[in-house]
C-alpha cells in the first residue's frame, strides 16, 4: 500500500491475556509474577491492521482496562487514522475525567496501534516512517530476582547474552543488603560491567539521600525512582545530595510531567514508558522536551516499540530488556552483543503467535 494512503478506522479487536512469568519480578513493593497484558489491534476498512499491547502490571486491572479501550471504539470507528487528531478528539473527549492511569493507558494503546498501522501501511519499520531508521540499541539487562543465588545466576545469563548495564532491585531491606547486592552483582560482572539500582518508589526521602552517599562511594550508574513518583520536590533533594545521577520517568504520565520534572530539577536522566508517557505520540513530545534541556533518555519495558523509538530520540541513552511479551509473538526481539534489534518488517514488528495467545486468553 502506499505511504501516502488514507487509512480508516473500521474497529477495534480487544484481547486480555495473562501470561505467567519464568521469573517472578521482585521488586521492594511486590512480585509482579504474570504479565497481564491487553492486546490492540487497530482494523481499517482498507485491510491494514495495526498492532499494540498494554501491560496492567495487575490482573485486577487487566478486564476493566480491556473494556476501557474496546469502549473506545465507538469514539473512532469511521474516523482517519491520524494519531495527533485522534489524540486531539480523545483528550478533549476525557478532559472532565482526566488521562492519567487507565485512561492514559487505553489512549496509548490507541495512538500505539494507530503508528503501526500508517507504517505497516507505508511498509516501512516504525523508526523509519518517523524519520530514523532500524538500528541494533543498546540495552541493559533488567534483573528479577533480590535472592543471592537467583541473582548471580541472572548475571551470568545476561553476560553470555553481552549486556554490560545490569541494573538490578534494591531497598527490601536495610542499606547494608543493597550493598551486598551491588557489590556480589559487580564482581561476579567483573570490569566493565556498569551497576544500575531501582528502588522503585520504596524510600523516604531522608533515607533515600542517605543510600544514595552510600551508594556514590560504589560508582552505580544510576539510582531509579528512589522516592514517590509524584514527589517531585523529594527527588530534587535526592539528586542534590547525590553524585550519583538519580533516574525518574517511567511513572511519568505524558509530556506534561516530564516539563514538571524537568523545571523541579527532581532528575538527572529520564527513563520514558511508552504506555505511560502517551504513546508513539506523547514519546515524541517527552523526547524534544529532553532533548531541549539535554538530559538523557532511556526506556521501560515495551522492548519492541523502544527500538524504533529510541532510533527517534536525540538524547537516546538506553533500552530496558525486560522481555515479557515474547510467549505471545511469532517473533520476539533479538539480543546480540548486548543491543536489542527488533523483529524484522514494517511497523513496530508485533505479530501475535494465536495459539500461545488462546492458550494464555483471560474471558
Amino acid at each position: 500500500m502506499s505511504a501516502a494512503a488514507r487509512l480508516t478506522v473500521a474497529g477495534l479487536r480487544i484481547r486480555a491475556v495473562d501470561v505467567p512469568l519464568t521469573r517472578p519480578i521482585e521488586t521492594a513493593v511486590g512480585a509482579v509474577r504474570s504479565a497481564p497484558f491487553v492486546l490492540v489491534d487497530l482494523r481499517t476498512r482498507e485491510g491494514v491492521t495495526g498492532s499494540a499491547y498494554l501491560f496492567a502490571y495487575t490482573t485486577a486491572a487487566l478486564v476493566p482496562l480491556a473494556r476501557l479501550v474496546a469502549n473506545l471504539e465507538e469514539l473512532v470507528r469511521g474516523e482517519a487514522v491520524a494519531p495527533l487528531d485522534l489524540e486531539r478528539r480523545l483528550q478533549q473527549r476525557f478532559r472532565l475525567l482526566g488521562t492519567p492511569g487507565l485512561v492514559g493507558m487505553a489512549l496509548a494503546g490507541l495512538d500505539m496501534a494507530a503508528w503501526d498501522a500508517l507504517a505497516r501501511a507505508a511498509d516501512l519499520p516504525l523508526a523509519e516512517l518517523l524519520g530514523g531508521r532500524v538500528r541494533p540499541v543498546h540495552a541493559y539487562a533488567s534483573l528479577r530476582s533480590t535472592g543471592l543465588d537467583a541473582l548471580l545466576a541472572e548475571v551470568e545469563e545476561a553476560l553470555e547474552l553481552g549486556f554490560d548495564h545490569l541494573k538490578l532491585k534494591v531497598g527490601h531491606g536495610p542499606l547494608a543488603q543493597d550493598l551486598a547486592a551491588v557489590d556480589a552483582v559487580r564482581l561476579a560482572a567483573g570490569d566493565g560491567v556498569a551497576v544500575l539500582v531501582d528502588y522503585n518508589q520504596a524510600l523516604s526521602v531522608p533515607e533515600a539521600m542517605a543510600r544514595a552517599r552510600a551508594l556514590d562511594e560504589r560508582g552505580v550508574g544510576w539510582i531509579e525512582e528512589p522516592v514517590l513518583a509524584d514527589d517531585l520536590a523529594g527527588a530534587a533533594r535526592v539528586a542534590a545530595a547525590a553524585a550519583t545521577p538519580v533516574q525518574l520517568g517511567e511513572n511519568w504520565w505524558g509530556p506534561g510531567d516530564v516539563a514538571r520534572a524537568l523545571a523541579a530539577g527532581a532528575c538527572d536522566e529520564g527513563m520514558l514508558d511508552v504506555m505511560k508517557v502517551g504513546g508513539v505520540t506523547g514519546w515524541l513530545r517527552a523526547a524534544a522536551l529532553a532533548d531541549t534541556a539535554g538530559m538523557p533518555l532511556s526506556s521501560h519495558t515495551f522492548p519492541e516499540f523502544s527500538a524504533h523509538l529510541l532510533a527517534v530520540t536525540p538524547t537516546a541513552r538506553l533500552l530496558e530488556h525486560l522481555d515479557k511479551a515474547a510467549p505471545i509473538l511469532e517473533r520476539p526481539i533479538t539480543i546480540e552483543r548486548g543491543r536489542v534489534l527488533p523483529p524484522p518488517g514494517p511497523g513496530a514488528g508485533l505479530n501475535w503467535d494465536e495459539v500461545a495467545v488462546h492458550r494464555f486468553l483471560v474471558e
